[in-house]
């Protein structure tokens, strides 16, 4: 039995692999199309556009393995059953729950390569390629609108116009309250640059308002050391999409948020879909099993292989539309995040179920 266990599992991971790797090329053929436009701005050459296409295959892996899985497994599967395979196991006593149970180690090793590219190789490489892009096409780092991006920093408001590839601030704006709400000082310095050492960053050409009832004391500095909750980890957020942070950087940005009394929605829908995504792999192989044990008359694997990409999009898109109308209409952010896959489990069971009963 541990044999039949190995056999259907290197057919089925075989199978998901090769999917997995045929979705990748796509995916990187149409981002080199999609990048060959920008391609001359500043030192933006070929090259380094390769170099910035290939940092976002690990991301792409992320997103696509339970679509692979899906389809490999449907493919894989359906392979045996046309060759009488799958069939005579059944027959030599392989029960479905048995069957089911094989399927879920195969599920659970590609869960753990999705945990792992989502955790460490995504956000990394994510970030690592947009450094890349903006720098060689000498753009900023983050400008989320005119007036650049905003902090919460406890009585203070913070706002960076620019920030540079290399994590340089250009033009920061601080903007301190007292209790009554009214403001008490104003600081503005041209550059900022952090200094590991002391875990600050160093202000330079500053300019300080104070206000005393009527009064306005103006004092021009050439540095201070100013130390605030935003720090190179937090403009981590500037480069990576919620989506593709790691589970440790949502957590700390999500307290930073709730600590200043910010919205934390995004950010917690984002923390449970980590979680719960990967393990999606699980409920894509679920599926996978009924439409592979159909009669050859049903289809060949032709006929599988549309069907599991037409519900692997259905999958990528539910997935996409639950999280907007959690965010939308505040949604707990458990129930947005393990709600897509909820429902095609619901699904692959029914479909076992229904065709048990035949």
């Amino acid at each position: 039995m541990k044999s039949l266990s190995r056999y259907l599992i290197a057919e089925v991971t075989r199978s998901s692999l090769f999917v997995l790797a045929g979705l990748l090329g796509l995916f990187l053929f149409f981002d080199l199309i999609g990048e060959l436009r920008d391609m001359g701005q500043g030192s933006y050459t070929f090259s380094k556009l390769l170099a910035y296409v290939l940092l976002l295959i690990p991301g792409h892996a992320y997103e696509l393995m339970p679509i692979a899985v899906l389809i490999g497994g449907m493919i894989g599967l359906s392979m045996l059953n046309q060759h009488s395979e799958l069939t005579v196991m059944r027959v030599g006593g392989l029960s479905v729950w048995r069957l089911l149970g094989i399927l879920g180690i195969a599920g659970l090793f590609f869960a753990l390569i999705t945990m792992a590219a989502g955790e460490y190789l995504a956000p990394t490489a994510e970030r690592t390629a947009t450094q890349l892009r903006l720098a060689a096409k000498g753009q900023l780092v983050a400008q989320n609108n005119r007036s650049g991006f905003w902090l919460k920093d406890d009585s203070s408001f913070v706002n960076v116009r620019e920030v540079l590839p290399d994590q340089t601030l250009r033009h920061v704006h601080v903007y301190l309250f007292d209790d009554k709400r009214q403001m008490t000082a104003y600081g503005y310095a041209r550059f900022g640059d952090w200094q590991k050492s002391e875990q600050a960053w160093k202000l330079r050409e500053i300019i300080l308002t104070n206000f005393h009832g009527d009064k306005v004391d103006v004092q021009h500095m050439p540095e201070y050391l100013w130390r605030s909750v935003l720090t190179p980890d937090t403009l981590q957020v500037l480069l990576v999409k919620p989506e593709q942070m790691s589970v440790l950087t949502l957590l700390d940005y999500i307290d930073h948020l709730a600590r200043n009394q910010q919205k934390t929605s995004r950010y917690e829908i984002a923390l449970w879909s980590k979680l719960v995504y990967p393990f999606a792999c699980l409920a894509m192989l679920i599926i996978a099993l009924p439409f592979a044990q159909t009669q050859r008359r049903a289809g060949g694997v032709g006929m599988k292989l549309f069907i599991g990409i037409m519900l692997g999009l259905g999958f990528y898109f539910v997935n996409k539309l639950v999280g907007h109308f959690g965010l939308l209409y505040d949604w707990p952010p458990l129930l947005a995040a393990i709600l897509p896959s909820t429902l095609f489990l619901i699904l692959a069971l029914f479909l076992l179920w229904w065709q048990e009963r035949r």
